[in-house]
């Protein structure tokens, strides 16, 4: 047998920074021979993983990604998909249709490109793990946040629903679920294309709170650290919280009355301090 087939492979997306970049260490320091991707084609430098040019809104990007990972390995035991992005905070209507199919073209039709290239792979094989990265806006309200947090709500019911498909092939699919973490990630927001004068003092309100909430944020080795313990598992759940916060959010979410997680919501958010505009 030869030594490839006695080590697991591993794709993770968007693996140039933050959370991809974290679980690409962490899956390589547990043994893994791991593919990081990048939209830049970020090189490999000093990395202890190898890097390879991907756009997940690209079909043909992603189909050349992994057929280079076949071709060197012969295949693909975990898929890890990470890469995506947000808007910063801002009304629902303040977002076009446009902005809004960019963020699901890659937060969600990339999990959905990746897993149908990876798939066929996995099922020939009659093993494998997906890991798609989601968050606890996934099962969470996120005002001023809406099309990022409905573009992860629809990662869970994929993410639910392929895990019935694939467990009988031998493939197991789960979703971690940070919340805030200290990345590029609100760094790299993007403004909202269609901005509104009726929310000029919301967004600089809520950007006010995601600064102070970012600087406490969870490092993301935390979320790296789950991601390692779901492809390990001999029995993986779906879900998986990351951090102290993401897990008591969830545990809200699951037990508290709806009021309740309302009013806290709203009071974590500052929504009802916020200065309504005057009307002309």
């Amino acid at each position: 047998m030869s030594i490839k087939q006695n080590i697991s492979v591993a794709l993770v997306t968007g693996a140039s920074s933050g959370i991809g970049e974290a679980t690409a260490l962490r899956l390589t320091a547990a043994g893994y021979k791991v593919y990081g991707t990048s939209r830049r084609g970020a090189q490999t430098g000093q990395r202890s993983f190898q890097m390879l040019p991907l756009d997940v809104t690209s079909d043909v990007s992603v189909e050349a990604a992994v057929s280079e990972v076949m071709q060197r390995e012969g295949r693909i035991d975990l898929l890890v998909n990470n890469a995506g992005f947000g808007v910063a905070p801002a009304g629902a209507e303040e977002s076009s249709i446009e902005q809004s199919q960019s963020v699901f073209d890659t937060n969600f039709f990339g999990i959905v490109r990746m897993t149908r290239a990876v798939t066929p792979h996995m099922r020939r094989q009659g093993s494998g793990r997906i890991i798609n990265i989601g968050s606890v806006l996934g099962v969470l309200p996120m005002p001023y946040m809406a099309i990022y947090a409905a573009s992860k709500h629809a990662i869970e019911g994929y993410s639910e629903s392929l895990d019935h498909e694939l467990r009988t092939r031998g493939i197991r699919v789960s979703v971690i679920e940070p919340a805030y973490t200290k990345t590029k990630f609100d760094a790299n927001l993007m403004a909202a294309d269609s901005q509104l004068e009726e929310y000029h003092e919301t967004r600089a309100a809520l950007d006010k709170v995601l600064e102070e909430v970012m600087a406490i944020a969870d490092e993301p080795e935390v979320v790296a650290d789950v991601v390692l313990k779901a492809a390990r598992s001999a029995r993986p759940k779906l879900r998986y919280t990351a951090g102290g916060l993401a897990k008591r959010l969830s545990l809200l979410r699951r037990f508290a009355p709806a009021r309740v997680l309302d009013a806290g919501l709203r009071k974590d958010l500052r929504l009802d301090a916020i200065k309504k505009p005057q009307m002309s």
